[in-house]
Order: structure tokens, then C-alpha cells, then sequence
């Protein structure tokens, strides 16, 4: 069993990764401030909410089915009851790599039985935590939650 800490590099050295949850209002969503990160930092990025068609200046795709060329992997930042359908979508498309987002503040998009399904299907799930915290996205606030939140047990030792 690897470590967050492992999981999260391999995690983040794929460059095609699809962010589900972002929201056509940006403000306080979580998913949001992982897409713009990402982006930011050179990631091929893709947005995915079915409500909409465009967040954050660019195109918003309703599933990860309808991203052209797929994705290597997912963070998964919906309501922890959407998480389960998003790692089916995972299994389905060969994806092997899912993140659910949190639960440091509150529930997270963290959902066991999504888990679960997403491991006993060959994917490499890590539940807790933000990829925010680790590599090459990492910034001090979020390294801070990390060491905090890690050590009282919000984000996960392992996966």
C-alpha cells in the first residue's frame, strides 16, 4: 500500500487530469481552486459539470466520456453521493488514477463506497486530502494544512 505522499507524485505527474465539480461560480468551491492551480501550473486541465458548458474562460465538458483524448486522471471535488457514479465513469474509461477531494473541512467529496468500487476496479484512490498539499501544486497554506490536517488524521497516511 503506498503512501499519500507516493500516490499524490505519481497522481501529479500525469498531465492530463479532468476536475469534476467546478462550478460556474467560482467563489469558495474547492474545485475551482484546484482547476485554476492546475492550469496554472501546466497541467492539461478539463473541467466537467454537467450544468454548464463554460467555467473559468474555457469549455466545461458534462462527463469525462465527452472529454476528446480522455484523461489520465480525476479529482473528484462533487457531494461525496456523486463520487460512486464518477468512479463508475472512471472504471469504465480505463482511468486508473481518482482523487476525492477533503474531507478537511467538512464532508468532502469523500465517499467509501465510491472508494471501494474505485479500488476493487484497479484504481488507485486516494480519499482525503487535496492535491494542493503535494508537488508541484503544493503552496505554503496548503502544505501547512497538510502537515496539520495529516497528523489529526483528515488526510490520509496511505491509500
Amino acid at each position: 500500500m503506498p503512501t499519500t505522499k507516493e500516490a499524490a507524485s505519481e497522481f501529479l505527474a500525469k498531465k492530463r487530469i479532468a476536475v469534476t465539480g467546478v462550478s460556474r461560480k467560482p467563489q469558495g468551491h474547492g474545485a475551482n481552486v484546484v482547476f485554476r492551480r492546475l492550469r496554472e501550473r501546466g497541467y492539461d486541465v478539463f473541467a466537467v459539470n454537467p450544468n454548464t458548458d463554460e467555467v473559468e474562460g474555457g469549455t466545461c465538458y458534462p462527463s469525462l466520456a465527452s472529454i476528446p483524448g480522455g484523461v489520465e486522471a480525476v479529482v473528484i471535488a462533487t457531494r461525496p453521493e456523486h463520487a460512486e457514479g464518477t468512479m463508475r465513469e472512471c472504471a469504465e474509461l480505463g482511468v486508473v488514477w481518482a482523487w476525492m477531494h477533503g474531507p478537511v473541512f467538512g464532508d468532502g467529496s469523500v465517499s467509501p463506497a465510491a472508494a471501494r468500487y474505485g479500488r476493487s476496479h484497479g484504481i488507485t484512490v486516494i480519499d482525503g486530502g487535496c492535491p494542493l498539499m503535494f508537488g508541484p501544486t503544493a503552496d505554503a497554506g496548503h502544505r501547512l494544512m497538510c502537515f496539520v490536517f495529516g497528523r489529526n488524521g483528515r488526510v490520509p497516511k496511505q491509500v
